[in-house]
């Protein structure tokens, strides 16, 4: 019996020292950045390019808009579903193109795919954009397109198209595509200045018109954005953030006033991502109006940038979030890997900011220092990539242990090229309900991650957990190019 002990004892200290091998793995930053971007080719709507790299995905949805007599081919489907939300899918625009304005440099061959990724969104908003006081909202019945398991190929659910006006307005949406078209045309500006020019020009019109017409699409498109994608906290936020990179963008004080007129309106202000633009708005005025050179430190945004970061770090006494025994950050809420590679890429682009002009963070008896960020946003970053407790990684075909039966119509049924044959409504469910991995891997796609005890259930059933978003990614863009390059 004492040998048998023994050999337990020597079995147990072996299981613990590869679980430590596996959970501590070196990580290739750049292949992940690569992954990352590639992703966005799988969520591609329309006529796919001759360069498309992902190729089991094939042209579709090739009639939207021609219920209303427009052409609206292209732009991306956010998650799983097959509906093009504008709402989330511009807040992602936004972020692509700030990872490249923030991080192009250090992205390498990578930053062309980077600019693509940016181009198809912005390609797609300017047809959504085109006729004065119309903006196009959304493309697709969410609750028809729920109701189904199909191919984006082969949908023949409802494809409605939602748009706002003038007596229908939608700020939120609107103003948020002002901002991704703003701050695309700072991104493309190295590579097509004619191009930048009309981003920005359009930016400027489709502003005008959410400031001019205020009020939520929550009510001018009902049951099309909710429960979907409703805006829960107002339009003023996407207002004054589209105000703020149109200023960054034309350096005119008519935005940057608006913005300082309108910033103390905002509540929650620790809040950020595809609804919330409130955390974003304040670390890009902190670097936009060179406000961190006031000696005082009293300026309202570097104020609440700096309780931003007070309410991320572990060890603040004003910490507002929490994290999982293996690290993670939590929020409340579902698709938890959303807070984590937006506030990751916040953290980044304020400690550069705050390197640049020598600052540090009062967080009552802590002291926060550049370096205490980056550190939190690369624990964050590695827990993604697989040093956890399960030894995941939470990016589909990134290292030897990932998700393999995402929520995800497209990489769960065979592809046109193996199955030509149409598959219905319904005809997708047996491939929904396999237990085997999906048919097609969605290469880069960060899923919505593991539960606040860092366990994982990898089933198309678990939405929560399994479906990866284009809002996951984008930030994501940026900070892996940060630590592709970073010696930190």
């Amino acid at each position: 019996m004492r040998g048998i002990s023994i050999l337990l004892k020597l079995l147990l200290l072996v299981t613990m020292i590869i679980a430590t091998m596996v959970n501590s793995v070196p990580l290739n930053y750049g292949d992940a950045l690569t992954k990352s971007i590639l992703f966005f080719e799988g969520q591609r709507s329309g006529y796919l390019p001759a360069s498309q790299r992902m190729t089991w995905r094939k042209n579709s949805a090739l009639k939207d808009g021609s219920d209303i007599g427009v052409r609206m081919d292209g732009g991306y489907y956010d998650a799983g579903d097959n509906v093009k939300f504008h709402f989330p899918m511009a807040f992602t625009t936004t972020m692509l193109a700030w990872s490249v304005i923030e991080f192009g440099d250090l992205m390498g061959p990578d930053l062309q795919h980077a600019i693509e990724a940016i181009r198809w969104g912005t390609d797609y908003f300017l047809k959504a954009t085109k006729d004065p006081n119309v903006v196009i909202a959304q493309i697709g019945d969410p609750n028809s397109d729920h109701g189904c398991w199909e191919r984006p190929e082969d949908m023949d659910t409802s494809r409605k198209t939602y748009v706002v006006t003038t007596s229908k307005p939608g700020s939120e949406v609107s103003a948020e595509i002002a901002a991704a078209l703003a701050a695309s045309s700072i991104a493309l500006r190295k590579s097509d200045g004619r191009y930048s020019r009309a981003l920005l020009l359009r930016a400027k019109l489709v502003f005008d018109f959410a400031n001019n017409h205020r009020g939520s699409y929550n009510d001018s498109i009902g049951d099309g954005a909710c429960p979907f994608y409703c805006d829960f906290n107002g339009y003023m936020d996407e207002l004054v953030w589209g105000a703020a990179w149109l200023y960054k963008a034309s350096n005119d004080k008519t935005y940057w006033n608006f913005v300082k007129s309108n910033i103390q309106s905002l509540g929650s202000l620790s809040e950020f991502g595809w609804d919330s633009k409130h955390a974003g708005i304040n670390v890009l005025i902190s670097e936009v109006s060179r406000v961190m050179n006031d000696p005082s430190n009293q300026n309202p945004f570097i104020l609440n940038a700096n309780n931003l970061i007070c309410s991320l770090l572990p060890n603040s006494p004003t910490k507002a979030v929490t994290y999982s025994k293996g690290g993670l950050l939590f929020k409340p809420g579902s698709s938890n890997l959303q807070h984590v590679t937006s506030y990751s890429f916040l953290l980044i682009v304020y400690a550069r900011y705050m390197q640049v002009n020598h600052k540090t963070i009062n967080c009552g008896s802590v002291v926060a220092k550049p370096t205490d960020l980056i550190d939190l946003a690369k624990s964050q970053v590695n827990y993604v990539l697989g040093n956890n407790p399960l030894g995941m990684s939470y990016m589909v075909g990134y290292g030897l242990k990932f998700p393999q039966k995402i929520h995800h119509r497209a990489s769960t049924m065979p592809s046109i090229d193996v199955y030509p044959k149409h598959i219905g409504c319904r005809d997708g469910d047996k491939y929904f309900e396999l237990q085997s991995p999906n048919i097609n891997q969605l290469t880069g796609a960060i899923v919505g991650g593991p539960a606040e005890d860092d366990s994982f259930q990898d089933s198309r059933f678990n939405v929560s957990q399994s479906e990866p978003t284009t809002y996951i990614n984008a930030p994501f863009v940026g900070v892996l190019a940060y630590f592709k390059q970073s010696k930190s």
